[in-house]
């Protein structure tokens, strides 16, 4: 899965927890500023991505850094699928 295909899921996801449409999803745009994302709504968007990626994810692993913004959230998950990739998960991404 390509960066691009990555943020278009990501903006189907969170236009789904927030209710409401996004047409662009800005690298720089903050999580919880921009988008007013709060606790439940992370918890939310990351069910959502294990559901429409094939995301594996661990919470103890996540940090605070992960959710500064739409490109930290970006450069997470493509990490999570090249990491899924090379131990031959077969594009299913376990981070």
């Amino acid at each position: 899965m390509d960066r691009t295909e990555i943020v278009g899921h990501l903006r189907t996801a969170l236009s789904a927890v927030l209710n409401r449409p996004l047409d662009e999803l800005a690298p720089e745009l903050s999580l919880f500023d921009d988008l007013a994302l709060d606790s439940t709504s992370v918890i939310e968007l990351l069910m959502s991505l294990e559901d429409t990626v094939g995301l594996e994810i661990d919470p103890d692993e996540l940090g605070p850094e992960v959710f500064r913004t739409v490109g930290t959230l970006t450069d997470y998950v493509e990490a999570g699928f090249r990491a899924g990739t090379q131990a031959g998960l077969g594009g299913k991404a376990a981070v």
